[in-house]
């Protein structure tokens, strides 16, 4: 269906449409990568320059309601589990803001018992104060729900659909609200109407064929960016890892249709941000921040409590909704270090914010830990 000759029709192109996109993603697309990879280059370098936006998260809980196959916080996962206090959420903010990052995403999962609308406001503004910059990815909520989260401080909101494909997600998600897939996908206009002005979206590779989530995933992004206007649109381009549970992927995409797929998307998204996180190696992560990357995670923790060990003394299980108390010996960990919260999933680049700092420089990139300030509109 598509040729090598209807690949270097779509590159020449101002413009592309999503047949453009679905030909440069196709497997004649990967035949021309190194012609794709200099046109993303060039158009990445003429709209944003050469800097990377640094960017790291902060879990808040692992509890979670739901039952998400690939997900290590899904509730059946016999995990052990925390949600920081609000000064404990503080504490963390303080070792990111060391490190110099002044970007952070707060993270949690959804358990409405555990992590309430007024939890979550009290954490923003906790840490508003001195992080200029905060996103959310956190449960879909009505958007009267997300007010005082955008009025405490949070300027951005990210939600993945996970998957596209509505048989695949039925198939991943087996009990909990998010089995809603047309409630999950609604979630950035909720967010959009209480007044967040950052937007991220993305799917998670692994789950169905990655062609299938890459042509759904610009598709809205299409939407988004017609009907979502004033707020500034991010695609991140997650693949599974392991983690609690050991679900195994059910489909695969290789670092070279990775690479691919990031080109394609710069080709036809030229001002949309590009976000590849700490999932993904570090030789991986320095070759393809040339071909689109435009915001980066670095030095990042899963866990709640990772960066200071936060929530530590209050470890424990959750069955049914209620807390259950760790025996004695699940308070170390099997190298005779204290237990720690479970993570979502495993760190692939465990280099530290520094360290990645220091290779973009070499890369010829700045790194920036902050691109915003409230001052600014206010």
């Amino acid at each position: 269906m598509f040729s090598l000759a209807s690949v270097r029709t779509a590159l020449g192109k101002p413009r592309l449409s999503l047949n453009d996109f679905a030909t440069l993603i196709s497997p004649a697309g990967g035949e021309l990568l190194e012609l794709l990879g200099q046109r993303a280059r060039q158009m990445t370098q003429q709209r944003f320059g050469k800097v990377i936006r640094l960017f790291a998260p902060l879990y808040l809980s692992n509890e979670c309601i739901n039952n998400c196959q690939y997900c290590g916080f899904s509730r059946d996962n016999p995990i052990l589990r925390v949600t920081l206090a609000v000064e404990e959420v503080r504490e963390e903010a303080r070792a990111l803001l060391a490190e110099g990052f002044r970007n952070i995403l707060l993270v949690s999962g959804e358990h409405p018992k555990f992590v309430s609308n007024g939890y979550m406001a009290d954490c923003v503004g906790a840490i508003h104060e001195v992080a200029p910059s905060i996103s959310l990815e956190i449960g879909p909520m009505e958007t009267r729900d997300y007010l005082p989260l955008v009025q405490a401080g949070a300027e951005g909101l990210v939600v993945y659909q996970e998957t596209y494909d509505p048989a695949v997600y039925h198939q991943m998600h087996t009990s909990g609200p998010k089995r809603d897939f047309a409630w999950r996908l609604a979630t950035p206009e909720r967010g959009y109407a209480a007044g967040f002005r950052r937007l991220g979206i993305g799917a998670l590779y692994g789950l169905a064929d990655w062609r299938y989530e890459a042509i759904c995933l610009a598709a809205h992004a299409e939407y988004l960016l017609r009907n979502c206007w004033k707020a500034c649109l991010t695609i991140s381009l997650p693949r599974l890892r392991p983690c609690a549970g050991e679900f195994q992927p059910l489909t695969h995409m290789n670092d070279r249709e990775m690479a691919q797929l990031l080109c394609a998307f710069r080709l036809m998204f030229p001002d949309v941000g590009l976000v590849l996180s700490t999932r993904e190696s570090p030789r991986l992560r320095d070759g393809l921040v040339p071909l689109g990357v435009t915001l980066m995670s670095a030095g990042s923790h899963t866990e709640p409590g990772g960066y200071t060990g936060a929530g530590r003394n209050n470890l424990h299980h959750t069955k049914a909704g209620r807390i259950v108390e760790l025996g004695a010996s699940e308070w170390a960990s099997a190298s005779g270090e204290p237990a720690q919260a479970t993570g979502q999933f495993d760190i692939a680049d465990v280099r530290s914010p520094r360290e990645v700092a220091d290779t973009l420089r070499r890369l010829g990139y700045e790194p920036v830990w902050k691109d915003w300030d409230a001052a600014l509109t206010s």
